[in-house]
């Protein structure tokens, strides 16, 4: 049995196949994805999924936050899981890929063992996280955050989205409140399998990334505050105006991002004026910042200078600037017996691969605080995601299912 483990190996045209069925679910005209948390739609892929989960002979649960627990059995049922999953909400004009890819790969490898019949000895067990995007409802990760303790279940079912619905009230609504409690349980070791989200293993030529940490995050919506007037009679230096402010906060802040590291990241992702006439100057705006470091030190930094900037601009422009930080991920040291079942996959397999940090949050950050974890990365072609033109070759889908497989195989053991 061992040596037909060792053999073993994915449809990848039946993966392949999976993921265009999904994609139907929120097609965009433009060849993307909209699949938004807890929508009609999210409903819809959920439901697909499970589904296909219920036909190989599979257990489901549903917590509290609707994270949904697929488990197949191992002969020890007392050994703690081998786990693999991601998500499947999508950007508003998000693609096929993006978490998607992490819950069918995981699937992949259930329908493979039972095709062959190969019998694990830890159970395993493939997750579908809520609201891993943060699209929809802020912050992002919040299914996987509830679960891990980061957030208490009450924070995370009282999100609002921008029409005031709650997440709690949406997976009523959508049949995916469960009752399981939303809180860790052993396990044996984790991974979660995603396009890579940036350009380095395309320009490399590699096909996999061994995923050995998470750059941290931190989420911030800034406030400028004005005062709103006519935008005729006004003259341009009795204006306190917001928009001012906030263009020179950001013009300061990228030249400061810049030149401080080339790991440092910034990103203005929303920008909300009221009351939104265009005739009339702002009384305020608001602007949903992201800022970025692979280092705790760096992104301690690039907190420092928000602030002591926004400091300077509302001093210089007679406004007032109100940041308020909404979320923190701080940086993610990977497990490193979790790393080494991935590193050792990709070589028995063949494939060129490289170590990386990841630049983007996965539910992996939170999963690693109360289990061991690590990543596989596949290219995407030129880097894009959260875009509808977001592509991935089905051979590199395919190689990153096939080291999922033998990752988990190595952590879960064989039945021999």
């Amino acid at each position: 049995m061992e040596n037909t483990a060792h053999a073993l190996r994915i449809d990848g045209r039946r993966l392949w196949d999976s993921l265009m069925e999904m994609a139907r679910i929120g097609a965009t005209p433009a060849g993307g994805c909209n699949r938004q948390a807890l929508t009609d739609e999210d409903r819809e892929g959920r439901d697909l999924f499970v589904g296909w989960c219920r036909e190989i002979g599979c257990e489901i649960r549903v917590d509290r936050m609707g994270n949904i627990f697929v488990r197949r059995q191992g002969a020890d049922a007392e050994l703690p899981p081998v786990v693999t999953g991601s998500h499947l909400d999508t950007q508003p004009t998000g693609g096929k890929f993006d978490g998607v890819y992490g819950v069918l790969a995981g699937l992949e490898v259930l329908r493979t063992l039972e095709d062959n019949g190969i019998q694990t000895e830890a159970p395993l067990e493939l997750v579908v996280w809520t609201n891993e995007e943060g699209a929809r409802f802020s912050p992002a990760m919040i299914g996987s955050g509830v679960w891990a303790g980061e957030f208490s279940l009450e924070y995370g079912h009282n999100r609002a989205d921008k029409a005031g619905k709650t997440l709690g009230a949406e997976l009523e609504r959508i049949g995916y409140l469960g009752e399981a409690p939303a809180e860790p349980h052993p396990i044996t070791a984790a991974f979660e399998t995603h396009i890579e989200q940036g350009p380095i293993l395309e320009m490399q030529d590699e096909v996999v990334g061994v995923v050995t940490g998470v750059q941290g995050i931190r989420w911030y919506d800034v406030t400028f505050h004005g005062t709103p007037c006519h935008a005729g009679p006004t003259p341009m230096a009795d204006r306190r105006d917001p928009v001012q402010a906030l263009s020179h906060l950001c013009e300061r802040l990228y030249s400061e991002v810049k030149a401080y590291s080339d790991d440092a990241r910034m990103t203005c992702g929303d920008l909300r004026a009221e009351p939104g006439s265009r005739n009339t100057v702002p009384e305020k705006v608001v602007l949903a910042l992201d800022l970025r470091h692979p280092e705790p030190e760096g992104l301690e930094h690039l907190h420092r200078t928000l602030y002591r900037l926004a400091e300077q601009v509302q001093e210089a422009t007679g406004t007032t600037i109100d940041v308020r930080e909404e979320w923190h991920s701080p940086p993610v040291q990977f497990d490193r017996g979790c790393i080494e079942a991935v590193d050792g996959a990709v070589k028995a397999l063949g494939y060129s691969h490289r170590q990386m940090v990841s630049g983007a949050g996965h539910d992996s950050v939170y999963v690693s605080r109360v289990a061991p974890v690590s990543m596989i990365f596949v290219p995407c072609a030129g880097g894009l995601s959260h875009n509808e033109k977001e592509s991935a070759e089905p051979d590199h889908l395919e190689a990153g299912c096939n080291v999922l497989l033998h990752a988990m195989l190595e952590r879960a053991g064989v039945v021999s």
